[in-house]
């Protein structure tokens, strides 16, 4: 077992999702905190894969991107192809670590005064000169919370994961896989020993994500 390649293609994968999903949460919690109708099927709809069975979500994606799915007329095009590469691993991670950030962007911005949001709108040249410089600074600890939570989801993925993107030593091998591969192998001690690092790692995430949130106002 090689822990230097495993920590690098572990956090490499979990860092480039939480990234992407941060991105798309961030701009989808503010898309929908600007709608008057359907904000709760749309909360419903973004909080979904938290009620998945990863596996699930992971047949989905497989059958979205794989190259007989609808988007794979794009991998013919490209002359490649998305599932079992690291990118696929990354796209997974995003998608389960998606609803973490994006339930935490929604309460940041949900939690910014009313009066504090209409002067925002009010003096700037653009809606979108408003959220980048005065909404997204005021919202920026429950976000970074929530991109704590995303990145530990997205560094414990297991499931869709497998499915997705396989178990490819160097490229889409990540702790849970080893863990999986160890104790499939009999290799018990090492199994424990990788548990604890992840535990670790999973531990600091979440007291940086309550020290966030316990700093001081705004």
């Amino acid at each position: 077992m090689e822990l230097g390649a495993l920590l690098w293609t572990s956090w490499r994968i979990a860092a480039a999702a939480t990234a992407l999903a941060a991105v798309v949460a961030v701009g989808a919690a503010a898309w929908v905190g600007g709608r008057t109708a359907g904000r709760r099927l749309w909360d419903v709809a973004f909080t979904l894969p938290l009620a998945l069975p990863p596996t699930a979500i992971g047949f989905g994606l497989l059958v979205l991107l794989g190259r007989f799915g609808p988007l794979g007329w794009l991998w013919e095009f490209l002359g490649t192809r998305l599932v079992f590469t690291p990118t696929a691993a990354v796209v997974v991670g995003a998608v389960m670590a998606f609803p973490l950030v994006y339930r935490a962007a929604r309460a940041g911005l949900e939690g910014i005064p009313v009066e504090l949001r209409e002067a925002a709108r009010l003096y700037s040249p653009t809606r979108a000169h408003a959220f980048v410089r005065v909404l997204l600074p005021l919202a920026w600890k429950p976000i970074a919370a929530g991109m704590a939570l995303g990145l530990a989801r997205a560094l414990g993925e297991f499931g869709a994961t497998l499915m997705v993107a396989g178990s490819l030593p160097g490229r889409t091998r990540t702790f849970p896989m080893a863990v999986y591969e160890a104790v499939q192998a009999g290799r018990d001690q090492e199994a424990l020993f990788l548990v604890a690092v992840a535990a670790l790692t999973g531990g600091v995430l979440l007291v940086v994500a309550d020290a966030v949130l316990s700093r001081g106002g705004r």
